[in-house]
């Protein structure tokens, strides 16, 4: 087994490329939405289906990606150069997706499809190998985890500090400074494209790519292809993955029409100028705890194992979220408390997700003697995308069923739909990502066989490189 000694400061500087993501990621997933029924003017319906509609393209587009990573050539590695390449268009892209030109409603529907898929593309051609470059930092599969807890730890990070300055930020251009709300919008996303440029910088200048293909081994597309589809437990990843992206998008996106629509949401804490509602309380606790969720990941994985990990995290997130229905709106201990138990379950499982990723590429490398770190990772992605899409779909399919009308009082139909998309719904996503994590089957142990033997090929490989 490699026993390259990874500095911290690699550690953290990998942990900042996905602050930099996910900072837009919980834009996209608690603030476009409601942006674009209550501030941009388009129909909850219409939300929904351009989500889905756009995704299909963007879908296709990750495992391209993988396979363009898995075949760049640079001095700087196969994964590292896009974090310098795509940064500055990544950010460019955010600020136009929150710009709200003077169209009429089907010219805005055709502006965002337009934008939130070259959003969707940039994020793409950044993510993809951001994610893989964890299955070539290093062959050690405790230092994956470790590095796979820094990156999520750094990812609520980011998630913290959006949830922290995006809605204030906002609210200051807007009431103090007088701005527009639109264009109190652009401005703030423009704040937050500055910071993550400099943080998928700092990834780029260091980390470093240690694990590469066999020297002997041809580009052969159809190899990959032939040997992801034979790669068992890359689909049970994929499969919970899903569904684990659909039990938060769905949750995530509903907060804010909770919060303004049910509990009624109003300034709860007042710093300065800056002011701080429930739901923006509501939205910093779930991923404040989040964050010890995925410290504990480590720990409580190298006790009971990974894959158990992931099935008593999600299956605790089900029954926790079925709970949610019965607070009361006017009970805020409650929500709060449920708040931040279902967002720890969720936090445990994403540093095993991805480190389990990295598992997947060993066992394909392993079974077939070739290596596609990009394709395998790019079902991170993908996964990530597609649960995201079709959490997204059915929040704003259904807030239209249940006749959902942007800045007006709801029915009760309305407030009931609302509350069963706040925890049964997300409720049996949870439980379904759980049972399908029962067919896992690379335990810890099956792996350090399987490093091992890498190891000793490589080695090998070296030898026969020398004579």
């Amino acid at each position: 087994m490699s026993n390259t000694a990874i500095k911290l400061k690699e550690k953290i500087a990998y942990g900042f490329g996905d602050a930099a993501s996910s900072m837009y990621w919980k834009i996209f997933t608690a603030y476009l939405a409601i942006f674009y029924t209550d501030v941009f003017g388009i129909p909850a319906a219409a939300v929904g289906t351009m989500f889905l509609v756009t995704r299909i393209w963007d879908t296709a587009n990750d495992p391209i990606m993988g396979i363009i990573g898995d075949r760049t050539n640079t001095r700087w590695g196969k994964f590292r150069p896009y974090l310098l390449w795509v940064a500055v268009p990544f950010a460019i892209i955010g600020v136009l997706l929150f710009t709200t030109p003077n169209l009429s409603v089907n010219g805005k529907i055709v502006y965002a499809y337009v934008t939130y898929t070259l959003m969707m593309m940039a994020y793409t051609a950044i993510n993809v190998p951001y994610a893989s470059l964890l299955g070539v930092m290093t062959a050690d599969p405790n230092e994956r985890t470790s590095f796979a807890s820094y990156r999520m730890v750094f990812a609520f990070a980011g998630s913290l500090l959006v949830f922290a300055i995006f809605q204030p930020t906002a609210d200051f251009f807007e009431n103090v400074i007088n701005f527009s709300k639109e264009t109190a919008y652009q401005l703030t996303m423009t704040i937050i494209g500055i910071i993550a440029v400099g943080f998928f910088l700092m990834t780029f200048s260091w980390t470093r790519e240690r694990i590469h293909p066999p020297k002997n081994q041809q580009s052969s597309l159809k190899e990959d292809f032939k040997n992801l589809l034979g790669n068992v437990p890359w689909f049970v990843i994929l499969g919970a993955g899903v569904m684990t992206l659909i039990f938060n998008s769905v949750r995530d996106s509903v907060a804010l029409y909770y919060f303004k629509y049910y509990v009624i949401d109003e300034t709860a804490l007042a710093i300065s100028s800056a002011t701080f509602t429930y739901s923006t309380l509501y939205l910093f606790l779930g991923q404040a705890t989040n964050m010890i969720g995925v410290m504990m990941a480590k720990p409580v994985s190298a006790r009971i194992g990974k894959r158990r990990t992931f099935i008593y995290a999600m299956f605790m997130a089900a029954v926790l979220s079925g709970i949610f229905y019965f607070c009361n709106r006017e009970n805020y201990f409650f929500i709060y408390l449920l708040q931040a138990l279902i967002s720890f379950c969720a936090g445990i499982i994403f540093p095993l997700m991805w480190s389990m990723y990295a598992d997947a590429a060993d066992y394909s490398q392993y079974k077939t003697g070739r290596r596609a770190t990009g394709l395998v990772f790019s079902a991170s992605s993908m996964s990530q995308k597609l649960g995201w899409t079709l959490g997204g779909s059915i929040t704003m399919w259904l807030l239209a069923l249940f006749g959902f009308q942007a800045n007006v009082e709801q029915t009760p139909d309305t407030i009931e739909g609302i509350k069963y998309m706040m925890s049964f719904i997300p409720g049996i996503a949870a439980l379904i990502s759980g049972a399908v994590m029962i067919f896992y089957k690379l335990s810890d142990s099956k792996m350090n066989e399987i490093i091992a033997e890498l190891e000793r090929r490589r080695a090998a490989e070296e030898s026969n490189i020398k004579e």
